[in-house]
């Protein structure tokens, strides 16, 4: 069955604005949302103090105030962002068959606050003060089912959990299943929410956050020498889809067809990505394949660029290998400098802003990209760049070596 995908809803919830239109805006202001959080994490003996907060989200703008209660936090981004989604996609309720309507829902953890606080009070209160909505708060397919509870859709459900490639697997699998006949519209992405002490600390010991604390902004720097960490943030971020003939049949607003998905394993290093990113670069290559394009008609590559010592040199090998001789004219930015690493959220966020960068013809700077590293010689896009894109691909790259890329078209012609 040959059935063209389309995205005709976006839903970004983010330390630097919630919804499409103040996301963009911030994105292409350049506006940062790293920052001390000592003010919510309780960080001591912790050397790293800083990431990129929703210091000022109320689920209760989202969702009714009973629900808010009784989800984790993880989950009251989902919904946010699902219902952002939902409302820019303006479908009309009759329209769409509840039957053949998925969520797919990714995220690297799930409810890790939860799962915290009644660690907690079992130590400090004994069994009989844990809540009994502990696990089904705590289950990484709590996003995908409340979602569904929110919106009555009875289609395909599940969550999908493979680290920092999550919400992206989340999106090309949606695709997938509406190609393939099983669903007609779905609501995909991911949301994260883990700036605990816990996941500091484990972080931190791994080595893998920056601790540029006197400098929160200029912190996350993605391919750029200084690099020494990348920053965690939270946030959600869902996508529609449906069928390029659903969406012109009621006039839809579209955003861009996802012609392409790739996905693959390192088989390498549970944490480490190749250093020749061939994991990386097989994920990419399927996707080129999958759209029928050549690799030189790629615009823009909205990068997993973490501002890690380890991923952004596999990644530009990886970019390399994937589009050859075309990688020299790429042009690539990380939107990570500017909201952090969302963890299994990024895959859904940066969708989101590639199909707004393809929306608006203008690509968002990957900030703070000041020293050149010889192993990072390609095209960061340091400032702000207006130009048409019309063919875009979105990376996402996880522990476990899980690679996910994303290939969305702006054209939906015949």
């Amino acid at each position: 069955m040959d059935r063209r995908i389309v995205v005709t809803g976006l839903g970004p919830v983010t330390s630097i604005g919630e919804g499409r239109d103040a996301f963009w805006e911030a994105l292409l202001a350049g506006r940062s949302g790293v920052r001390n959080v000592e003010d919510l994490v309780n960080l001591e003996g912790i050397d790293v103090k800083i990431a990129a907060p929703l210091a000022d989200f109320d689920a209760t703008e989202y969702i009714d105030a009973k629900k808010a209660r009784r989800v984790d936090r993880s989950a009251q981004l989902a919904m946010a962002a699902a219902k952002l989604a939902m409302e820019d996609a303006d479908i009309p309720a009759e329209a769409i068959d509840v039957d053949r309507a998925c969520v797919i829902a990714g995220t690297g953890i799930g409810g890790m606050l939860t799962f915290e606080e009644n660690m907690n009070i079992l130590a400090e209160k004994g069994p009989r003060k844990v809540s009994p909505f502990f696990v089904p708060r705590m289950m990484p397919n709590a996003m995908s089912g409340e979602i569904s509870i929110q919106f009555g859709f009875r289609g395909p459900n599940f969550g999908v959990v493979s680290a920092c490639a999550s919400s992206a697997h989340a999106i090309g699998l949606a695709a997938r299943l509406i190609q393939d006949g099983a669903a007609d519209i779905a609501i995909a992405g991911g949301a994260e929410s883990v700036l605990l002490r816990i996941t500091f600390a484990g972080f931190a010991r791994m080595g893998a956050l920056s601790k540029r604390n006197d400098e929160p902004e200029r912190a996350s720097r993605p391919f750029d020498k200084d690099r020494d960490g990348f920053v965690m943030g939270e946030g959600g971020g869902f996508l529609v889809l449906e069928t390029l003939d659903a969406a012109r049949k009621r006039g839809a607003r579209i955003y861009g067809e996802v012609a392409g998905f790739g996905m693959s394993a390192d088989a390498s290093h549970i944490t480490a990505p190749c250093e020749d990113g061939r994991g990386q670069a097989q994920a990419m290559r399927l996707a080129i394949q999958q759209a029928g394009i050549e690799p030189q008609e790629i615009d823009y590559i909205n990068a997993h660029g973490t501002s890690t010592g380890l991923n952004d040199p596999a990644e530009t090998a990886a970019i390399k290998s994937a589009l050859g001789s075309a990688a020299q004219d790429v042009k690539i930015s990380s939107t990570k400098s500017q909201i952090g690493h969302l963890l299994g959220a990024a895959g859904g966020v940066e969708s989101i802003a590639t199909l707004l960068a393809m929306e608006h013809g203008q690509i968002p700077a990957t900030l703070n990209h000041e020293t050149p590293d010889p192993a990072c010689d390609l095209d960061y896009t340091p400032e702000t760049t207006s130009m048409p894109i019309r063919v875009a691909l979105s990376n996402s790259f996880g522990f476990g070596g899980q690679n996910a890329t994303v290939l969305f078209k702006k054209d939906v012609q015949d």
